[in-house]
């Protein structure tokens, strides 16, 4: 167990804590557990992990940006219903992502789970950009990618991060209760605004 596993698992459960309680400062922890988790992937030849740790400081920062500015005329994002026709384009990007991404692996790197390694970053990408979104469906998602790192990550003797792994898929199913409730909250005022007018 490094120095690196043990803060990735410290800032890693606290940046999906604060997601699930829709709080801004996920992101900036977010972006801290990447750089945590960059160095550690690299050392276990979690090549495809690794490099989507940069790619989720970046979305991490444009979510950050869409979370406060994101909404109505530059207001605060509000939780939402994944959109219809999101679902076939997210489906699309992670196909394609995670095609794209073990190809690269099997020819370039000395990985030993490619399909593993390309599945999980595949559904982490979509995941994250439906969380930048405040998309429900985002919870989904994750819980699927969260199933199979708990196995990849054990089968790499990173049991820590493991266990951090189980730890999420628990707060992913408490994130996607939370949100739905937040989302009827804010649905049901304007249900009964527009029922006082009508009357």
């Amino acid at each position: 167990m490094s120095w690196t596993e043990i803060l990735g698992f410290l800032t890693g459960a606290a940046c999906v804590w604060l997601a699930v309680h829709q709080s801004i400062w996920n992101f900036p922890i977010g972006i801290a557990n990447n750089i945590f988790f960059f160095i550690l992937f690299i050392g276990a030849g979690l090549y495809a992990d690794a490099w989507l740790q940069v790619l989720y400081l970046v979305l991490g920062a444009l979510g950050w940006y869409w979370w406060l500015r994101g909404g109505q005329q530059h207001s605060r994002l509000e939780v939402r219903r994944t959109p219809a026709w999101a679902w076939p384009l997210v489906a699309v990007l992670v196909a394609g992502g995670t095609w794209a991404i073990w190809a690269l692996l099997s020819i370039h790197t000395d990985s030993t789970v490619p399909w593993a390694d390309a599945t999980t970053t595949g559904l982490s990408l979509g995941a994250q950009i439906m969380l930048n979104r405040k998309w429900i469906g985002n919870w989904l998602l994750w819980i699927s990618a969260d199933i199979l790192y708990i196995g990849l990550y054990a089968y790499k003797g990173l049991y820590l991060t493991a266990g951090l792994y189980g730890l999420f898929l628990a707060m992913c199913v408490v994130g996607l209760a939370r949100w739905r409730a937040s989302l009827r909250e804010e649905t049901e005022p304007a249900a009964t605004e527009s029922q006082k007018v009508a009357a």
